[in-house]
């Protein structure tokens, strides 16, 4: 068995006997590897989001925290490779982290099977080009959900650097570049900064004020606003 399948095979045996917990030597018997080798799998699974933990004592060890799992998804291959294909797209943008762990994720809930007829079929789809010119930094991917204010230094299109305190709102994304739309102390007005531009960032420790943000504080047209649903 290689890795990915172990991986994937470490969550299915975990998720069958929550909440109760497997120990490292008894998965390591499972799959016929090492103590060492579980627990590098486990802390890989963890790193990817999956909600594993240890239970300590003389009967702990692993468990699976089934309340934050999917449980087994009946995708086909292709709606699989359809997933993935969308969410490669993100790469780029303040959110390609979470698509990579809600990949992982998917594809951990799906039956053994139909994971294996996913991958090979994902082996077969060839995209040609590089990546986008820039990632946004993580720091600045979770803004809006850190509530903090930061300290950024930026370059204005005209190359001059200043150093700024902002109040994050909102993500604006248009075909070539993403924004992060702010409240611009220095400025005492609403602001777009283009996340390539922004050198460095600084979270504080404050909470900023609630602020409604509104498009045509940016110079967009309402007609050309179209905001993101789950729907």
């Amino acid at each position: 068995m290689n890795r990915t399948d172990r991986l994937y095979a470490l969550v299915e045996e975990l998720r069958a006997v929550a909440p109760r917990p497997r120990s490292a030597r008894w998965l390591a018997d499972r799959f016929e590897v090492s103590v060492r080798t579980v627990e590098r799998d486990i802390s890989a699974l963890q790193q990817s989001g999956t909600p594993v933990y240890a239970e300590t004592g003389r009967t702990g060890g692993y468990c699976l925290d089934r309340a934050h799992t999917l449980p087994p998804v009946n995708f086909t291959a292709a709606e699989a490779v359809a997933m993935a294909l969308a969410l490669h797209r993100l790469d780029g943008t303040p959110f390609h982290g979470p698509a990579s762990t809600a990949l992982r994720k998917l594809v951990v809930a799906m039956p053994p099977a139909d994971a294996a007829a996913a991958r090979e079929l994902a082996g077969r789809v060839h995209l040609v080009g590089g990546g986008p010119a820039a990632t946004v930094p993580r720091v600045i991917a979770d803004a809006l959900q850190l509530r903090r204010v930061l300290r950024i230094r930026y370059e204005d299109r005209g190359g001059s650097d200043s150093v700024r305190e902002i109040e994050p709102l909102a993500f604006i994304g248009t075909p070539t570049h993403w924004y992060l739309a702010a409240y611009c102390r220095l400025r005492e007005s609403m602001r777009a900064f283009r996340t390539d531009r922004i050198a460095s960032v600084t979270v504080t420790a404050e909470v900023p004020p609630v602020r409604l943000v509104e498009p045509e504080a940016f110079d967009i047209p309402n007609n050309a606003v179209h905001s993101l649903t789950l729907g």
